[in-house]
């Protein structure tokens, strides 16, 4: 199940929660029982690998969305 963020709209607080991907932009009632709506949130992330090089899977990409080595940047 995958794990998704979500905001509140009337103060910002970010939580996380499991749910199933059919569910995903479904508004989430407040986990305290208050009258807040948390609505999902665009979440990003990175890989890095030990020393901050990047993690490159095979077949995988380059940083700036080229195919891997497109931008010369890396070999």
């Amino acid at each position: 199940m995958p794990l998704y963020e979500y905001v509140c709209e009337q103060d910002g607080e970010v939580i996380e929660l499991l749910r199933p991907r059919a569910e995903a932009d479904t508004p989430v009632p407040d986990p305290q029982g208050g009258n807040r709506t948390f609505v999902r949130k665009q979440s990003t992330f990175a890989a890095k690998g030990i020393g901050g090089a990047h993690v490159h899977a095979p077949g995988g990409c380059c940083p700036c969305g080229k195919n891997t080595g497109g931008c010369g940047s890396m070999n």
